[in-house]
């Protein structure tokens, strides 16, 4: 055998070394979550059991802070969801992944009326078990009242980076109303600047066809905002299209609109010939005083005269004309 055969019998030796130990691990982290679950199932058997027998203690009874496995046809999603839009590939992979490895992070839910339990947190994790056929998932229940839960979901979603601009917004914009807070007070709980926070919120001023023309184009939040120097809806609803159309970064859509705003505003107010308004007549005078004494300072001979009658004040102003 040559010595390059030799290499590559060690190396093929050394990758199938690798791959078993692979393996290896993959069978035993497989059973130990089987033996977890088995466990798990099995306490919940015997603890069913003894409350039917009417012998469970109070800790069996209190659900607050363990997993349990619950039936997916009896979980509902919480209506303070601020995710509106759920892509499908998303949760074709997170599918996937539990398909492979099993829910390894459990749902959070709350109890609610007939049996039911209402999503806090994991309503991804639930729509991907629901497409894999699962029949229960594993979760926390927590002793949240619906204000606490609605507080839970917003701030989770907002925390989440893929969020959009909007469903973020509207996450801020349901935090402020739930609990009246100011936009300083959400932005000290959401630990954002209060900037950040009046500029998402900005955007919501926004009708529903402008956001879903911003959401199919791809455009950011600042496309959006610059979007709000101008007051018509249907004028904005132009302005996305010519921004897609042609491709319009930030700067350049904002430099477009601050130009067409310009033409606008010189077609709706053409130039007049300015005015002096006058609204104390004793001003006037004032002015006219002073300049006749700088006049006088300066050598020249200068008079005035002034006389009233019923409708008019007369100011004659003489000044000698310079010798030739």
């Amino acid at each position: 055998m040559t010595a390059l055969n030799l290499f590559k019998a060690n190396s093929q030796k050394k990758e199938l070394a690798a791959e078993r130990a692979r393996l290896d691990r993959s069978w035993k982290e497989l059973a130990e979550r089987e033996s977890a679950l088995a466990k798990r199932q099995q306490d919940e058997e015997s603890r069913a059991e003894r409350i039917a027998e009417g012998i469970a203690t109070e800790n069996d009874t209190n659900e607050r802070g363990r997993i349990l496995d619950i039936p997916v046809d009896t979980i509902i999603p919480n209506p303070s969801q601020p995710r509106k839009q759920f892509d499908s590939e998303p949760i074709i992979r997170l599918a996937d992944s539990i398909r492979r490895y099993g829910i390894l992070q459990p749902l959070t839910v709350r109890r609610v009326e007939d049996g039911r339990c209402e999503i806090v947190a994991g309503e991804r994790r639930l729509r991907a078990a629901k497409l894999l056929g699962l029949e229960t998932v594993p979760c926390i229940i927590v002793d949240v009242d619906e204000k606490k839960s609605a507080e839970l979901a917003i701030i989770e979603n907002i925390q989440r980076e893929n969020l959009n601009i909007f469903e973020q917004a509207s996450s801020i914009a349901s935090l402020i109303d739930i609990y009246n807070l100011t936009q300083e007070d959400a932005a000290r709980q959401l630990s954002m600047s209060q900037s950040f926070v009046a500029n998402k919120l900005r955007i919501l001023r926004l009708t529903q066809p402008e956001r879903d023309k911003i959401l199919e184009y791809n455009l950011t939040e600042r496309h959006a905002r610059a979007l709000l120097k101008v007051d018509s809806v249907e004028q904005r609803l132009r302005i996305i299209e010519y921004i897609n159309s042609h491709s319009l970064n930030v700067a350049t859509t904002e430099a477009y609109i601050d130009r067409m705003l310009a033409e606008s505003g010189r077609k709706s107010n053409p130039r007049s010939p300015k005015r002096i308004i006058l609204k104390d007549i004793r001003l006037f005078y004032n002015s006219l005083d002073k300049a006749v004494s700088l006049v006088r300072q300066a050598g020249i001979d200068i008079r005035t005269e002034r006389t009233e009658s019923d409708s008019n004040i007369d100011i004659v102003i003489t000044i000698p004309k310079p010798p030739k």
